[in-house]
């Protein structure tokens, strides 16, 4: 780790890769925020240990636990390609709150550690969220960037041109980066993830009711650079919603591929949308959510879909429900940490 340069990424030459692209590995974060999970904190330890060992099928995962006593019960669950990383965290969202990583082409890797207000600051206490993004951000990083805005790794997809996708709901929330206009956060995009374009979509799901939005709800990139975005049928409450997304990425020149199944699912007594998009790209592999139970149609038709467009990936689904009453689904709690140009 070298103390990071004067000026922003982009400057020397630093963008962030899309999914797709190799992965050396994949961080995650063990779930500890017991008003968030109460009763179903010990399921959700489980749900985050099959993605953690559907994951380390295809790639190495290191998973940050916050103490001792977390670290026995987090080994008792995980297989043996994943890796512990005893860290004060707050939460288990390691999309959000981790570090977001960018290459250059002379093979070096860039940290990025955006700061983190929990989601517009929903839930109290995040600092410890925070600062472990930085601390990992050095580690896994040849240098690291602070940035200066606040920004989660769900809010936003990138594809191999450098677009970058998002939703004006999250964006431009006034809970995250008041003081920031459209046009600052696109330069601020533009210099600490080299990205060439924002691509603004409109709303997330009604459902998501946390994130203020979040584009890895209803969207994500496949490996020929197609946009796989979430539709609804008339009627739907998020029917008008999904359509005028479909219509602002088609005119912003992305090849956007229609995904229609979504399902719906009851964990302790609250009913939570199982976003199959939500999912999580490993080399080689998708690792979906499924509902179960009264949506195996649902999941059979998500996997059906996910397997055309995925062609060259094993797509492998876990239980996804659980995961869901938390907030989100195997993308919101993984970040990849992708292999520097020109090694394997």
């Amino acid at each position: 780790m070298t103390t990071a340069p004067t000026g922003t990424p982009a400057d020397h030459g630093f963008r962030m890769p899309p999914e797709t692209a190799p992965h050396e590995r994949m961080l995650m974060a063990w779930p500890c925020r017991r008003e968030l999970w109460g009763s179903e904190l010990a399921a959700a330890w489980h749900a985050y240990a099959e993605v953690a060992n559907a994951v380390a099928a295809f790639e190495p995962v290191t998973m940050v636990v916050p103490d001792e006593a977390a670290a026995d019960g987090a080994r008792a669950l995980l297989a043996g390609g994943v890796d512990l990383v005893e860290l004060p965290i707050d939460d288990s969202w390691m999309r959000d709150s981790g570090p977001i990583f960018a290459l250059d082409t002379a093979g070096r890797r860039a940290g990025v550690h955006f700061r983190f207000n929990a989601w517009g600051e929903k839930f109290a206490g995040w600092d410890r969220d925070e600062a472990a993004g930085g601390v990992l951000a050095e580690l896994y990083g040849d240098v690291a960037f602070e940035a200066p805005i606040v920004l989660e790794g769900g809010s936003i997809l990138v594809d191999e041109r450098g677009h970058l996708v998002t939703t004006e709901q999250c964006l431009l929330a006034p809970n995250r980066n008041p003081e920031l206009d459209r046009s600052a956060i696109e330069d601020a995009l533009r210099s600490y993830l080299g990205v060439t374009g924002v691509v603004w979509l409109g709303r997330g799901l009604v459902d998501d009711r946390d994130t203020d939005g979040h584009v890895d709800g209803i969207a994500t990139f496949n490996d020929a650079g197609q946009l796989l975005l979430q539709s609804r049928p008339p009627g739907d409450p998020d029917h008008e919603t999904m359509a005028e997304n479909r219509e602002r990425a088609i005119a912003a020149g992305l090849d956007v591929v229609t995904f229609p199944p979504l399902a719906y699912g009851e964990v302790a007594d609250t009913r939570v949308p199982n976003a199959y998009l939500n999912l999580a790209l490993c080399n080689g592999g998708v690792i979906v959510p499924l509902a179960g139970g009264s949506s195996a149609d649902e999941d059979e038709e998500a996997l059906e879909h996910l397997a055309a467009a995925f062609p060259g990936r094993e797509v492998v689904g876990v239980p996804g429900l659980v995961i869901a009453y938390g907030g989100g689904g195997p993308h919101c709690i993984t970040q990849q940490v992708p292999t520097r140009v020109g090694t394997s």
